[in-house]
C-alpha cells in the first residue's frame, strides 16, 4: 500500500515517515517546500494533484495522503478527488486549523494537545482524533551509542536547556501602540500567567474592547473562509503566548543560574541573561541526543499555547536516556508518573529546591531516566503512535 506524504521541513517528518515503512507502507514523498519556502498556494496543490492523479491513472491510487500539520488547500484538493487527507498537528497555535476546510469530509486530524482536539472536534467529530506525540528510540539509540569522550567533555551539564527563549519569534512589541491602559492590562495578565502552570486562562481573561484594540496592530491571517473569528485566540496564543515564553525562559534560566551551573543551548539573543553558559547552536539530530542523555538535568518549558499536551521535547529527552524535568502540564499524568519516570514542577520555587535534590542524589536521578526511557520505548515510540494512527483510520 502507497501513501502520499506532503513535506515543508518539519523536523518530525523523518521519524513518522520512518514509522510508516516500517510499518509496511510505501511512501512517496513532495519535498519541493523544504528548499522553497516561497512555494504558492496554487503550485502546492497543483504538485500534489499531480502525484494523486498520476497514480490514479497507473490504477495504483494512494491510501492517503499525509502532512505534518494542517493544509487547508490540500484539504480542499483531497476533498474533491474523494481521497483521505490524514494530518497530525504537532504545534501550536496552528492558525490554519480555523479554515473551514478542517470541515471536510475526507479529513482524517490527529493532534497531540487535548484542548486542540476538542476545539477541532466541535466542527469535524468523525474525523478528527487526539494523538500524543512519541518518539524513534532506535534513531535516539544510534547516536547515544556513538557518544565519544569528547562528547563527553563538550556536552556534559548539571542543568541543561535546548531551545529558542522566543525573542526573535515574538512580535508583541507591535502592540506598543495600544493604548497604555490596554497594554498594560495584557501585561498584566501575562505576569498573572507566568506564575500559573497546568492552566491556561490568558484567552478566557481577554475582554472584548482589548481585544478590539488590540487587532488595529496585529497582523492579519489570509483565509478566505474561517469557521469562527480568530482576533481572541490570535491575540492570547500568537502574540502574548509567544511573549509569555521568553519571560518564563528567562527569569527561569537567570533564578536557576543564581544557584547552580547552566548551559544553554541556543540561537536566541542572550544579553537578559546572567550566569547562564550559552553554547550555542545544538544540531537536532546528531547532538541533541547527546546532549539530554549526558546532561544530569535537562529542563522542559512547554510553550503556553500548548495547553494541555505534552511537546516532543519531554519524549525526545526521555528517548535519549535523559532525565526529564518539566513544567506541570494536564496531560503528563496521563502518560507518565512523576518520581518515576519523569519530574515536574509547578513553580520556579519547587523547580530550585527539586534541581538542588535531584543534583546530590545521582542514583535516584538515574533511576528515574532510566524508567522514562523505558517508558518512551515501550509505550511511547513512533512506531506505536503510527500504528494507532492507522488503526483510527
Amino acid at each position: 500500500m502507497k501513501i502520499l506524504i506532503y513535506r515543508y521541513g518539519s523536523i518530525y517528518e523523518p521519524d513518522v515517515i520512518g514509522a510508516f515503512t516500517k510499518l509496511g507502507l510505501t511512501c512517496d514523498e513532495l519535498g519541493r517546500e523544504v528548499t522553497n519556502k516561497g512555494i504558492s498556494q496554487s503550485e502546492r496543490v497543483d504538485i500534489v494533484s499531480k502525484a494523486i492523479l498520476s497514480n490514479m491513472d497507473a490504477g495504483t491510487p494512494y491510501l492517503f495522503v499525509f502532512s505534518i500539520n494542517f493544509y487547508p488547500d490540500i484539504s480542499a484538493l483531497c476533498q474533491r478527488l474523494r481521497i483521505k487527507y490524514v494530518c497530525w498537528s504537532v504545534d501550536c497555535p496552528v492558525l490554519e486549523l480555523f479554515s473551514n476546510e478542517i470541515k471536510n469530509e475526507y479529513n482524517r486530524i490527529f493532534l497531540f494537545d487535548r484542548h486542540q482536539y476538542q476545539w477541532v472536534k466541535k466542527y469535524n467529530q468523525d474525523r478528527a482524533f487526539h494523538l500524543p506525540l512519541a518518539s524513534d528510540v532506535e534513531r535516539m539509540d544510534k547516536v547515544i551509542a556513538d557518544i565519544s569522550e569528547n562528547d563527553r567533555k563538550k556536552f556534559s551539564s548539571d542543568i541543561a536547556f535546548v531551545g529558542s527563549l522566543y525573542s526573535e519569534k515574538n512580535n508583541y512589541s507591535d502592540l506598543n501602540k495600544m493604548e497604555s491602559f490596554a497594554k498594560g492590562f495584557l501585561d498584566g495578565i501575562i505576569e498573572a500567567q507566568l506564575k500559573v502552570y497546568g492552566a491556561n486562562f490568558m484567552e478566557s481573561a481577554l475582554t472584548d474592547k482589548i481585544v478590539e484594540e488590540a487587532s488595529k496592530y496585529m497582523s492579519k491571517y489570509n483565509a478566505q473562509s474561517i469557521v469562527e473569528p480568530m482576533e481572541r485566540f490570535l491575540l492570547a496564543h500568537a502574540y502574548m503566548g509567544y511573549e509569555l515564553a521568553y519571560r518564563e525562559r528567562v527569569l527561569t534560566l537567570n533564578t536557576l543560574a543564581k544557584f547552580y551551573k547552566v548551559d544553554l543551548y541556543t540561537l536566541s539573543d542572550t544579553s537578559p541573561l546572567v550566569n547562564v553558559n550559552n553554547k550555542g547552536q545544538a544540531k537536532t539530530l546528531t547532538e541533541m541526543p547527546k546532549i539530554f542523555n549526558l546532561s544530569k538535568i535537562n529542563l522542559n518549558m512547554t510553550m503556553r499555547p500548548i495547553e494541555t499536551g505534552l511537546p516532543l521535547r519531554i519524549f525526545d529527552i526521555l528517548s535519549s536516556g535523559g532525565f526529564c524535568m518539566t513544567n506541570f502540564q494536564e496531560e503528563l499524568l496521563d502518560m507518565f508518573t512523576i518520581g518515576e519516570d519523569i519530574e515536574a514542577y509547578s513553580s520556579i520555587e519547587e523547580l530550585v529546591d527539586k534541581c538542588g535534590y535531584y543534583l546530590e542524589h545521582d542514583d535516584i536521578r538515574r533511576n528515574i531516566a532510566a524508567k522514562g526511557y523505558e517508558k518512551v520505548k515501550n509505550t511511547h515510540n513512533i512506531i506505536n503512535r503510527m500504528a494507532d494512527m492507522i488503526r483510527s483510520l
